[in-house]
């Protein structure tokens, strides 16, 4: 199984946080993955809340499906599926340059 901060560390970087989960195969892994990772992100809120109702699930899924959309399309497509996520802005398809361009040129509109 994948261990999640397997350094127990108080505060992690996106990359420790996300990168063991792009490698992750297995949906008994993703599952015990995301529960500790949720967790981390549930006592990050309790010291810090948040203005609007996003949890600490929610948190998890945006932020992994982000992260997925760095990598190739089979990773992507795994993660997403793994994790139950999708990328906030691309969805579950990666996008060609010239879309991801323009997406982000619409959202800075």
């Amino acid at each position: 199984m994948t261990q999640f901060n397997p350094d127990n560390k108080d505060v992690l970087t996106y990359g420790e946080c996300l990168n063991p989960a792009m490698k992750i195969t297995d949906q008994d892994d993703a599952d015990q993955y995301f529960t500790n990772y949720a967790r981390y992100i549930q006592r990050a809120l309790k010291k810090e809340p948040r203005d609007d109702d996003m949890t600490a699930e929610g948190i998890a899924r945006i932020n992994l499906g982000y992260y997925a959309g760095y990598y190739d399309e089979e990773t992507m497509e795994r993660v997403n599926r793994l994790f139950k996520t999708q990328h906030p802005i691309f969805g579950k398809t990666v996008p060609t340059a010239t879309e991801a361009l323009q997406a982000g040129m619409n959202r800075a509109k």
